[in-house]
């Protein structure tokens, strides 16, 4: 198979996807008109990725079992389900996929015991379209003729969410993070299975409009952006690549991990930590920081520690000026244990 694998883990952006090769014939999807990729856009750089990567990623960053994986669900054009302690990496996956396969800012959906999948598809606002009607009527009366189509008014209180967003018929991928999905109400992962199996949606406020207004102009989750909605149905083209993480608090309905690829994502190697260091701060601090990379590896071997937690030591460490007899209890406070106690 020459075209493996598309995902390198190596953070060095490239075209690779578009070597992607067809799905498979039962994940194959025929929405359309093809929506504008924001990747291939003239856009400014997408500030979440730059926060969770640094700028600098050119060593390895992902681990022989993260590319294959990840490679896996592209092909596939499955989910994938990534499990694991609190700060291994399991979000941050996401965001180097996007950034190396230029896929475009990654959509985020943070789920809590209150998301329901209307959150992750869209939002509309009845309300606020019933205060603007009551505001045109009275600009009507003052003698004001001009009048907003129907579409333009309801595509004016419509608002895509993250996985609506993603399933708009794109030529290429986007990256959707579902993230903590285990923190959800029971229903949502049931309430997945079919998006993820047809790909596809409906918006009941745009399919019961007269059969005369066909396309409506709404809002997406991408900021300043929009995109027109036929008939109410949104059908994607490019399956996105989905990341659901859990740090398995919960189990999962077998119909739910069925559809899903699993991966459980091991905390950071020495090299990958010496990666992610040099990202935010540079190859000089990362050199300085070695010392602090061994104490938290020391540290993590006893409790549990979150990467995080290392990059704010270091930059207490990079960041100056200092006085040094609170400096070791700054780092002392910023390594301290997510547990309660540290295991002897």
């Amino acid at each position: 198979m020459t075209n493996w694998p598309i995902y390198q883990g190596t953070g060095v952006p490239h075209d690779g996807v578009d070597r992607l090769p067809s799905p498979p014939n039962w994940r194959s999807f025929s929405g359309g008109p093809v929506v504008a990729h924001p990747a291939s856009a003239d856009a400014a750089p997408d500030l979440g990725t730059a926060r969770r990567l640094g700028e600098e990623h050119r060593a390895p960053i992902a681990g022989p079992d993260e590319v294959k994986m990840v490679n896996a669900a592209l092909y596939l054009r499955r989910p994938l389900l990534i499990t694991g302690r609190p700060g291994t990496g399991k979000s941050t996956l996401a965001y180097t996929v996007a950034k190396e396969l230029k896929l475009g800012p990654v959509l985020r959906w943070p789920i809590t015991s209150r998301s329901t999948l209307q959150d992750g598809l869209y939002r509309y606002d009845p309300i606020g379209r019933l205060r603007e009607e009551n505001l045109r009527q009275l600009r009507r009366r003052d003698g004001d003729s001009g009048e907003d189509t129907i579409a333009e008014d309801i595509g004016q209180h419509l608002r895509l969410g993250p996985l609506g967003t993603a399933l708009l018929p794109y030529d290429r991928p986007r990256v959707l993070l579902i993230d903590e999905i285990d923190k959800s109400d029971i229903d949502l992962p049931n309430d997945l299975l079919n998006v993820f199996e047809e790909g596809e949606f409906e918006i009941d406020e745009l399919s019961r409009l007269p059969r005369e207004v066909e396309v409506v102009d709404v809002m997406s989750a991408d900021r300043g952006a929009r995109a027109a909605i036929t008939r109410g149905r949104v059908e994607c083209r490019a399956f996105p690549f989905v990341v659901l993480t859990s740090n398995g608090e919960r189990e999962f309905p077998p119909a739910f991990l069925r559809r899903c690829l699993r991966l459980d994502m091991r905390p950071p190697t020495a090299r990958q930590l010496s990666s992610i260091v040099e990202a935010h701060f540079g190859a000089e601090a990362a050199r300085n920081a070695q010392r602090h990379v061994a104490e938290f590896l020391q540290r993590r071997e006893r409790a549990e520690l979150t990467t995080d937690q290392l990059l704010n030591a270091v930059y207490l460490a990079t960041s100056g000026s200092r006085d040094d007899e609170s400096f070791d209890s700054m780092v002392e406070a910023v390594l301290r244990p997510l547990a309660a106690t540290e295991s002897e």
